[in-house]
């Protein structure tokens, strides 16, 4: 069976839950700010996302980003309740993944 003394306990990033599923999760994020140029290069780029509590959040990101013109790649490195890092590989203006990730509900943190 499971061993519940060396159980790993993860912070929630709220008492409300996880911010994509609670009822105002996505009216409280801030609004977004784009981390690079606008330049439409192919490279890859890492932006800073804020409000990404859980799975839910990540995939909805990295669907929402992916499905952009130009995206070879999108992934995110998930940090519950902080900055979680979103990798971008391809030839997709900033301005574009700013937007989806504005559209899937969250926000781009300034530097």
């Amino acid at each position: 069976m499971f061993d519940s003394e060396n159980r790993t306990e993860l912070p929630l990033a709220s008492s409300a839950g996880c911010s994509c599923c609670s009822p105002a999760g996505h009216a409280q994020k801030a609004p977004a700010a784009v981390v690079h140029s606008d330049a439409a290069a192919p490279s890859q780029r890492t932006f800073s996302v804020e409000g990404l509590t859980c799975g839910h959040c990540v995939r909805t990101v990295e669907k929402a980003v992916s499905a952009l013109d130009g995206v070879e790649s999108a992934s995110v490195d998930l940090v519950a309740g902080g900055r979680s890092g979103l990798t971008v590989a391809g030839s997709v203006s900033d301005a574009a993944v700013r937007q989806a990730v504005t559209s899937a509900g969250y926000s781009l943190a300034a530097n």
